[in-house]
């Protein structure tokens, strides 16, 4: 029998290395074909966006030459300073500079209001026993999903009764308002798996709503804060249509002023302009994304959006 285990242990270990070395290639073809989605995905994104900037960068006699996907002879920063600080919109000549501050000024109330209403509603819901609490999230779940341009006139007639109509600070309430349905259900949702046990030792430690949201519920929620607020920060700073309809000439946000400005119907269009415009418009929250988009990734992935 010696022999027979002479011979066939060569052919079994010839056999598994083939075995090996097909398993080797088919996992070196899934990695191509992987890697080849992957760049063709991330060259349709980032071919308009080097247009863009390369366009920022031109002059307007090398525009007018076609070559769009041509990098500029002489690097030109002209059509980002008179875009900031010059282009006219109208009779108004302030650039894109007051639409910033504006901006600023409708990100800041709306992100406050909608994250701290938000935050406080999703943990009583969560972990209170709140009498109808599944109906009062069934109606937020459809809330949700409620077109904007159903609920817009008597948007205007609540603000309008308010006094609020057309000032930033009126953009920014509508714009929390819109984003209370689905914040509160993510911050449920999230706020569903913190231990029972640990909910039951602080209410025998102290029993206080608001102490035990400030000193055990905040600390655990840095997670899904961080998703949140690139979520708001994002969707409100890139928002044209209530900016629009709730602003005024000077409450009207960035995005507002960069569609007045490409759609002005007058004048020569210089397009070194619009792009520089609207890569200044696009860097706020670009920026937010790069300074806390690890924790985005983290929150995510820690649970604070389940499908």
């Amino acid at each position: 029998m010696s022999w027979v285990t002479e011979i066939s242990q060569p052919i079994l270990l010839a056999s598994a290395a083939a075995k090996a070395r097909k398993g080797r290639r088919r996992a070196r073809g899934r990695n191509i074909a992987t890697y080849t989605f992957l760049f063709m995905v991330a060259l349709f994104f980032c071919l308009p966006l080097y247009v863009i900037v390369v366009t920022s960068l031109k002059s307007m006699d090398e525009i007018r030459q076609g070559n769009i996907f041509a990098l500029p002879h002489t690097i030109d920063t002209g059509a980002w300073s008179y875009a900031w600080l010059e282009a006219c919109v109208g009779f108004q000549c302030g650039g894109m500079e007051a639409g910033f501050l504006n901006s600023v000024f409708i990100v800041i109330p709306a992100v406050l209001m909608a994250i701290g209403v938000s935050a406080v509603t999703g943990y009583a819901l969560a972990l209170w026993n709140v009498r109808w609490a599944n109906s009062f999230l069934f109606a937020l779940f459809i809330c949700a999903f409620v077109p904007f341009q159903i609920i817009m006139f008597p948007l205007i007639k609540m603000t309008t009764a308010m006094g609020v109509h057309g000032s930033t600070f009126g953009v920014g309430l509508i714009h929390a308002v819109l984003h209370l349905p689905i914040l509160t259900l993510m911050f449920t949702n999230y706020y569903r798996d913190i231990p029972r046990e640990l909910m039951s030792a602080a209410m025998v430690d102290s029993g206080k709503f608001w102490r035990i949201f400030r000193e055990i519920i905040l600390p655990m929620s840095t997670n899904i804060m961080i998703v949140v607020l690139i979520m708001v920060v994002t969707n409100v700073w890139n928002d044209f249509l209530v900016g629009l309809i709730f602003g005024n000439k000077d409450s009207q946000p960035m995005t507002t002023i960069l569609n007045a400005l490409a759609n002005a119907p007058t004048g020569t269009a210089e397009y070194n302009v619009y792009m520089a415009a609207a890569l200044e418009t696009a860097l706020f929250p670009l920026l937010i994304y790069f300074v806390l988009g690890r924790f985005f990734v983290q929150g995510i992935s820690a649970g604070a959006i389940k499908g």
